[in-house]
């Protein structure tokens, strides 16, 4: 789970992002909104709901802000806020609630609302049919910029509530993410992350239903200028073949991955309602690696899924190694209240978190392996933080002294989590 994103400058307004990428650019979207709409003296909370450690620690933010800004108004939204926005309506700390669609809106920051205003603005997210066009300057992350292409999910996997935050699966219009596109990088943004919530279903509901691929395609060709083209969380069984190649042979295109996997057994994916097989994961890592050898994988892998016993387990604990993965994001299955994972027999909680804690640690002992075949090279690498940067596979790296970026490194050494850089 991603900690709070806090922002980089202290305005009137203060945005806390929690979760996704998509977040990250909607937070961006509502930045501009806020300024258009002259909102003052606020704190929007944009919330994430995928588990309920998100959910909690979204509640903490919420105080957390009160504490911090007593006299100012405390608008919450995002995902957590979309499914359940009386338990956030209800807090004393929350001025008002709106909704994914509604936070999108300049008329939902139009005024510095009173005690007569409507404290909750949260509409049926399955009615929404389109993406709303957002075109955005630039990011206070001035390292990388995310461009929304998709959101909402089709599928309905059995442990999963995005589906009821996010709506149906929509897609933008090519057109409208090149323009998107080559707009930050006029502005000099150095690397765009393509993100949604299904990324690969991208195109579904458009005319000629076109893959992500040709979105993919079309970006390389039509915005030059851009230095590098990231996508962010794939779904493996969608992946299509010209996004393949690309991904594989575009050196514009990131060398990472970061894989929608879930787990290792093909029960409990079945039992998940996913849409890979364990033998269709491992085949696609083989490929990307031996189709490009530099490429790093990462996914997130859940522990303690319902009916999940010591041999599902060793399964997936065992796709680590044998997908060549580097990034693993491994956390505890959370029930989440009306998804049919939580009508499953659970499993007892002291064993999803012993799970969860070797899955971390087989998780770093793979980031380890990762960073050691590092030492001893150079590459150039974006600065995010003085003293911290990250290479073009996603590896960080700490370094000294500070430098503008990009940044040319030599890696000296690294500390299980990062490497240690020098300059080259």
């Amino acid at each position: 789970m991603n900690a709070p994103l806090r922002p980089l400058h202290r305005d009137d307004v203060e945005i806390v992002t929690l979760g996704c990428r998509l977040n990250a650019f909607e937070s961006e979207a509502m930045r501009a909104l806020t300024r258009d709409a002259a909102l003052t003296d606020a704190v929007i909370v944009n919330t994430c709901a995928v588990t309920g450690e998100a959910v909690r620690q979204a509640r903490q933010a919420i105080r957390r802000a009160r504490r911090e800004r007593p006299n100012a108004q405390i608008i919450v939204t995002g995902c957590a806020a979309q499914i359940d926005p009386e338990a956030f309506s209800g807090m004393p700390e929350v001025s008002r609630v709106i909704g994914n669609p509604e936070k999108m809106r300049l008329e939902s920051y139009d005024q510095n609302f009173g005690p007569s205003a409507e404290r909750v603005l949260v509409s049926d997210i399955m009615n929404v049919r389109e993406i709303s066009p957002h075109l955005i300057d630039g990011f206070s992350e001035r390292t990388r910029a995310y461009v929304q292409v998709q959101n909402g999910c089709d599928h309905r996997c059995t442990f999963c509530v995005i589906p009821y935050a996010r709506g149906n699966s929509r897609s933008a219009p090519a057109g409208e993410v090149i323009e998107q596109t080559r707009r930050l990088a006029a502005n000099g943004v150095p690397e765009i992350v393509l993100t949604g919530v299904d990324l690969t279903s991208w195109g579904e509901d458009l005319p000629g239903t076109p893959k992500l691929g040709a979105l993919v395609a079309r970006i390389l060709k039509h915005v030059p200028e851009l230095p590098i083209l990231r996508l962010s969380s794939l779904d493996a069984i969608e992946m299509d073949e010209q996004l393949f190649e690309l991904v594989t042979h575009h050196d514009r295109v990131a060398p990472y991955l970061h894989l929608s996997l879930q787990h290792g057994d093909d029960l409990i994916l079945k039992r998940m309602k996913r849409r890979h097989s364990r033998a269709q994961a491992i085949e696609l890592c083989a490929r990307l690696k031996a189709a490009r050898p530099a490429i790093a994988l990462g996914t997130d892998l859940i522990a303690g899924f319902p009916t999940e016993d010591e041999t599902h387990f060793a399964s997936t604990l065992s796709l680590i190694q044998e997908c060549g993965l580097s990034f693993v994001h491994a956390f505890p299955y959370s029930a989440r209240a009306g998804t049919p994972a939580a009508r499953m027999p659970q499993v007892e909680r002291r064993v999803v978190k012993e799970r969860a804690a070797r899955l971390r640690e087989a998780g770093a002992k793979a980031l380890e392996h990762h960073l050691d075949k590092w030492i001893g090279k150079e590459a150039v690498a974006l600065v995010e933080r003085e003293g911290f940067a990250r290479l073009a596979d996603f590896t960080g790296v700490k370094y000294g002294p500070p430098a503008p970026s990009p940044v040319s490194l030599r890696f000296i050494s690294h500390d299980g989590a990062n490497l240690i850089g020098v300059p080259a």
